[in-house]
């Protein structure tokens, strides 16, 4: 590099300036190459952690949630579990109260085992139960009551890294508790919204998030078992040879359920396996019930009830089953269908 080059580059930098030719392989990659890395959390290591952060943790104002958030190893020091996703394990003791707030972040909870806790929404109790599928679209009040002697732990899912890239986010406390702590075995939502291919007249207008609070497991798993039986007997309906799978949508719309996190159920049947595949965007799996393995860029690890998968862009997952294999799926893909940056490869 001759001098007149060496002082171009100094006043580059005195000027806040970065030429592009030196930057273009980092900035556009001939493929992605994400930060993030393929990783399992096994749910036997989780599980009794959760358990001693409640012994050994208050919850309530101040951290608001006892909630274990996954770091993946690619992203040190930071609680995400890809750049866009968040998952956590969240624990809520014995007559235990977690008090209102509200985020710009949009929110889930997945219910791995037991029941016995209320997630309020707006002042609508919902009763959480295995298996279902809770919402807690951006900028609702929600707390949550355990009335119970038992302890209840599930996965929360949120798009906070998304929104802290963007700085979009905003916060706000509510109430000290929750608003009702009635313990109905139907919320108000399901009451209005929960009736297949029908819709309120009175709702008329589309929302960008479901008004729907809760899918409930036995309807999940009632349609995961039809599209199985329907390929016995020589119909359509699984994506792929032994492979079931739904999406919870927006009734007003028939989108995602939620506007930046996609969730889905699959069941894959003994003794099958998937195609293998590469998506831009990322996702977090968790086994819900049954055996079995995946491979993440070619590495194979076995699978167990309640571990929690991480699957950044572009890595090639594929599953087995060794025995009926259920896994709840939650990934990005809203996000960059819309902004046209979506893109599959099948291996």
């Amino acid at each position: 590099m001759n001098p007149d080059e060496e002082q171009l580059y100094r006043d580059f930098e005195k000027h806040g300036l970065i030429p592009l030719w030196t930057e273009r392989e980092g900035l556009m990659p001939m493929r992605p190459e994400p930060r993030a890395v393929p990783h399992i959390w096994h749910w036997d290591d989780l599980y009794p952690l959760a358990e001693r952060a409640g012994d050994l943790i208050p919850v309530g104002r101040g951290g608001e949630r006892r909630a274990i958030s996954v770091s993946n190893p690619g992203l040190p020091g930071l609680p995400y579990a890809t750049p866009t996703l968040w998952a956590a394990i969240q624990y809520l003791g014995p007559n235990e109260v977690a008090p209102d707030h509200r985020h710009s972040q949009n929110a889930f909870r997945f219910v791995l085992e037991g029941e016995g806790v209320w997630t309020v929404v707006d002042g609508d109790p919902i009763a959480m139960r295995r298996g279902d599928l809770l919402l807690t679209p951006g900028w609702r009040f929600h707390g949550h009551h355990n009335p119970h002697p038992a302890p209840m732990a599930w996965l929360d899912g949120l798009d906070i890294p998304f929104v802290q890239a963007t700085d979009t986010g905003f916060f706000e406390f509510g109430a000290d508790g929750v608003i009702d702590r009635s313990t109905p075995r139907i919320s108000r939502s399901e009451r209005l919204w929960a009736h297949p291919g029908l819709r309120p007249v009175s709702a008329q207008q589309d929302t960008p998030n479901s008004p729907l609070a809760a899918y409930r497991w036995e309807h999940t798993d009632a349609a995961l078992t039809a599209q199985l039986e329907l390929a016995a007997e020589g119909h359509g309906g699984v994506t792929e040879p032994g492979h079931a799978a739904v999406r919870f949508t927006n009734p007003t719309t028939g989108a995602d359920a939620l506007t930046t996190i996609r969730t889905e159920m699959h069941r894959i049947a003994a003794g099958h396996r998937t195609a293998p595949v590469r998506e831009t965007g990322s996702s977090v799996w968790q086994v819900f019930e049954g055996t079995g393995t995946v491979r993440l860029d070619g590495d194979r690890t076995d699978l167990a009830r309640g571990d929690l998968i991480a699957v950044p862009s572009w890595c090639e997952m594929s599953l087995r089953a060794d025995t009926d294999l259920d896994l709840f799926r939650f990934g990005d893909a809203p996000i960059f269908e819309r902004l046209n940056l979506a893109r599959k490869e099948f291996s």
